[in-house]
């Protein structure tokens, strides 16, 4: 019987000028599989790294429950470049270190004594080591790396020798081959290739424990999680039924905040109405009226009080409760606005291309041991969606393109204005604001480009203060692709675009490239992203000749 639990009571985790996490309370039981999704930026990883004991709330309790451990995975390795895989290794399986150092002490203990409590701590650690697979947990490693991709890294590499998806996927093995109980993954999906996503879901299909993964990946969460935790405006709200049910009870939601906001606003107009009829039948009314059958013409004052003045102090009690307490509209979701633009639109100032641009056209390309490609062809409003095994050249193909690298043999034609947006993120100066890095090296003052990357709608007011080093993996990924579909282009490179990014931002971006007038190269784990795909298709193999098909 598994007796991981989670819970999280009345949890609180504020950041200068801002409150990440507000009393958040929830409870995972034990074997549960929960996706925690929301907008970048709106704590995720935050909540992650409290549960893990890496980051202290500051208020509330967390009781993590797991007699068998538990694995985190971040989303960078904490260590530098100088360490080795081994070391990352060992950081991943540290518990599981500890716990056969501390077998070693007990069994030699236990040689120079023969005391019953030393020998049933003995054999309590040496249970608990065993039912963790202690023994064999750095060949799990290797059977791990195998399957993510890795299989011929070698332990002595030092860690800034690999790419940011070989570091991702390195500690990835290190958790997952420590059979923790407890398992809370950070975006476990990004820089993965088809098999080793299909591997991962069955592992974690396998595993006993709990998992609580940070995702964007929308089939991740379809195949995997039955239980949705959103994090927004510091709460969490659950949701049963998986990442279907949560759409659907989103969407419910919305429908119904909608309708109490007309509701509210429909009783506001009416007794505005009602108000100002009253008042102006009250003015109406003659202050003085002549008496009858009164032959010296004298007035008397007649009574105001008949019941209007009650029903205009009526109306205006109901129209102060309205306007003290009003319903806000449900908040338009962050969505993907852009409209991106080629260089040769732009040019000709019209609207339409002044000129047909060059195609992309690659022949006999070779780059050392890298990628080998006999020939590609894309029209100058082509799509091309490139897919493959991790190593086979991906990345390498959109350097090319960008002309960041020169083929050691061959020849490669692409367009003079590129768009590049790189698997890895930009890095920033950590003081630079959010208007400050957009605006970098640009022509126009602070103003013009707040209102430029408002009018995008991937980043609210509030968020263009923010330091760059404040900024979520997500957010920061959102600055990179403003830059990138707000500088006219005729060919867009986009590696990896919907890593860090939320599922309903993803949705947006597909939109919006849609309507782009160029051409766009596409590399992409994402299923959901690559199922809906219209164009061509590159498989780059591990060997073999390469055609577009």
């Amino acid at each position: 019987m598994h007796t991981s639990q989670l819970t999280l009571s009345h949890v609180t985790k504020r950041y200068p000028g801002r409150v990440v996490l507000d009393q958040v309370s929830f409870t995972l039981k034990p074997g549960e599989k929960a996706g925690l999704i929301g907008d970048n930026g709106a704590g995720k990883s935050t909540l992650l790294r409290i549960v893990a004991g890496e980051e202290r709330p500051d208020s509330g309790e967390v009781a993590v429950s797991a007699a068998g451990g538990v694995g985190y995975l971040p989303q960078t390795i904490p260590l530098p470049a100088t360490a080795t895989v081994q070391d990352a290794v060992d950081l991943a399986l540290a518990d599981l270190r500890a716990l056969e150092a501390e077998l070693h002490r007990a069994e030699r203990t236990l040689v120079d004594s023969e005391d019953p409590a030393a020998l049933a701590h003995y054999g309590a650690l040496a249970g608990r080591f065993e039912a963790r697979g202690g023994y064999d947990a750095d060949h799990r490693v290797d059977v791990a790396l195998h399957h993510l991709g890795l299989p011929t890294l070698r332990r002595e590499r030092l860690l800034g020798t690999l790419s940011g998806g070989e570091r991702s996927r390195l500690a990835l093995a290190g958790v997952l081959a420590g059979r923790p109980e407890v398992l809370l993954l950070d975006e476990p999906t990004n820089d993965l290739d088809d098999q080793a996503l299909e591997w991962l879901e069955a592992e974690l299909r396998a595993h006993r424990g709990t998992v609580l993964a940070v995702t964007h990946d929308r089939v991740f969460l379809e195949r995997l999680t039955a239980t949705i935790l959103e994090v927004d405006a510091g709460q969490v709200t659950r949701y049963g039924d998986g990442y279907t049910g949560y759409r659907t009870a989103k969407a419910a939601e919305r429908r119904r905040h909608l309708q109490e906001y007309e509701q509210w606003r429909l009783e506001l107009a009416r007794n505005e109405r009602l108000a100002a009829g009253h008042v102006a039948r009250l003015d109406a009314i003659p202050r003085k009226a002549p008496l009858a059958n009164f032959g010296h013409g004298g007035f008397r004052a007649r009574g105001r009080a008949h019941g209007a003045m009650a029903r205009i102090r009526n109306a205006r009690e109901r129209l102060e409760r309205l306007t003290t307490q009003p319903v806000a509209p449900p908040p338009d979701p962050l969505a993907f606005t852009a409209q991106v633009k080629t260089a040769a639109t732009v040019a000709d100032g019209t609207g339409t291309p002044s000129a047909r641009p060059d195609s992309i056209q690659l022949l006999d390309v070779r780059v050392g041991d890298r990628l080998r490609l006999d020939s590609l062809t894309l029209g100058h409003r082509g799509r091309l969606l490139v897919t493959g095994p991790n190593g086979v050249g991906k990345t390498t193909l959109l350097k090319l393109l960008a002309g960041e690298l020169r083929p050691d043999g061959g020849s490669v034609r692409a367009p003079g204005r590129v768009g590049h947006l790189r698997q890895d993120l930009t890095p920033w100066p950590r003081d630079l604001t959010v208007v400050e890095a957009f605006g970098l090296d640009r022509v126009g003052s602070a103003d013009e480009h707040a209102e430029a990357l408002l009018a995008l709608g991937l980043f609210r007011p509030a968020h263009l203060r923010l330091r760059m080093g404040e900024l979520s993996y997500g957010q920061r990924r959102r600055v990179d692709l403003a830059r990138l579909v707000t500088e006219p282009a005729d060919l867009l490179l986009l590696d990896e675009p919907t890593n860090h990014l939320s599922p309903a931002l993803v949705e947006e971006l597909e939109e919006a490239l849609s309507g782009f007038a160029g051409a766009v190269v596409l590399v992409t784990h994402d299923r959901a992203l690559r199922r809906r795909f219209k164009g061509e298709h590159l498989e780059l193999p591990e060997t073999a000749d390469l055609r577009v098909g």
